[in-house]
């Protein structure tokens, strides 16, 4: 290079070395910036496709107020547990223990009631209390104890699963006893009809819940830490960050959010059953995987959970108009896991 083209380099403004780096990637590379910079767009691509293709072929039967409002009635309890798992997968955890706990809860809330005689306000505090304790406690021993998030969660899933047996003699609390005496314990399954749309409060409780963390991760300090931990714990404890106390935080809030879905459970199937949810650990990181939440943190929008949540509504809803087995619904929900997961690796290649 010769004084002339070196100076003429030089004098370059930052604009036009942008724009001139802008122009060597491909449609393809561009695409993947896109993504990277926004990860619930994928779940949100897919989710519309789904609608359309079902819309599609089923018509009016699935566009319906009903059909569509089934949906968020079906996925709410895996909305609000997902939004649990997300805030632990986003730190690069796993949390196995949240269906136990929201179990636990909801079988808390029930037994204070009718086997204490509490009054159903605090019965049901009681079980909030119940399962922040449970993530407390998970969050103590993985970020004081050091122990892998994956062997706490496992081990606390099987202790509280053991003592929601033990607790509750294995005995249904039913619906007639709670609508009599105990109406509180059902409230999230209380309907608002709205035309031909029917909405519970546990559907609204989930849309309202999804919002503000996706506020609080976004535009708060303690959301800004939860993805610095998630992304480079190391580098986010040499940057000032408590990384002990934002893990505890976001497992006892884990807790909770697991305590509030067990609140809706008990509206959602309208009794305290101890033997209710026992999938929701796997729906919940079904959710979050689809939802385009990286397993390995530090990466993903809550917002994008919810669209995974509704994914496999609108899949199972659909294939089940259609009158198809159950088991394609299980196929092309593991089909899309492991295409999510495909598109995160991709996406993480991304040169920022």
């Amino acid at each position: 290079m010769n004084a002339q083209d070196y100076e003429a380099a030089a004098s370059s403004s930052p604009t036009e070395i942008a724009s001139f780096a802008g122009r060597d990637q491909t449609l393809l590379q561009r695409f993947q910036h896109v993504l990277h910079q926004n990860p619930a767009l994928v779940p949100l691509i897919v989710l519309v496709l789904s609608v359309a293709v079902f819309g599609l072929l089923l018509g009016s039967k699935f566009f319906s107020p009903f059909a569509l409002t089934l949906i968020l009635q079906q996925v709410q309890i895996v909305g609000i547990v997902g939004c649990a798992q997300a805030l632990v997968i986003l730190t690069a955890g796993i949390d196995l223990s949240v269906g136990a706990i929201m179990v636990l809860s909801s079988v808390v809330m029930g037994q204070f009631t009718f086997r204490y005689g509490l009054p159903p306000e605090v019965a049901v505090a009681c079980g909030l209390l119940c399962g922040t304790l449970c993530g407390f406690l998970n969050g103590f021993l993985v970020a004081k104890m050091k122990l892998p998030p994956f062997i706490v969660t496992l081990g606390m899933w099987q202790i509280v699963l053991a003592t929601n047996f033990l607790y509750s003699a294995n005995e249904t609390i039913r619906s007639q006893e709670i609508e009599a005496s105990a109406p509180l314990l059902q409230f999230f399954g209380n309907k608002i009809a709205i035309g031909g749309a029917i909405f519970t409060y546990g559907v609204i409780f989930m849309v309202l819940l999804t919002l503000l963390l996706a506020y609080v991760l976004r535009q708060t300090a303690w959301g800004r830490h939860v993805y610095a931990v998630g992304d480079d714990k190391d580098a986010a404890e040499l940057s000032g960050v408590q990384v002990d106390r934002v893990l505890i935080s976001v497992y006892a809030l884990s807790g909770l959010i697991c305590a509030f879905a067990g609140w809706a459970l008990i509206g959602r199937i309208g009794s305290v059953s101890p033997t209710s949810g026992q999938l929701t650990n796997i729906e919940s990181i079904t959710a979050v995987v689809i939802g385009g939440i990286s397993l390995f943190g530090g990466r993903g929008s809550i917002m994008g959970m919810l669209f995974g949540a509704l994914i496999v509504g609108v899949f199972t809803l659909g294939l089940r108009l259609m009158g198809a087995d159950a088991q394609w619904t299980y196929l092309l929900i593991g089909l899309l896991i492991i295409a999510a997961v495909t598109v995160d690796q991709w996406i993480r290649k991304v040169s920022v």
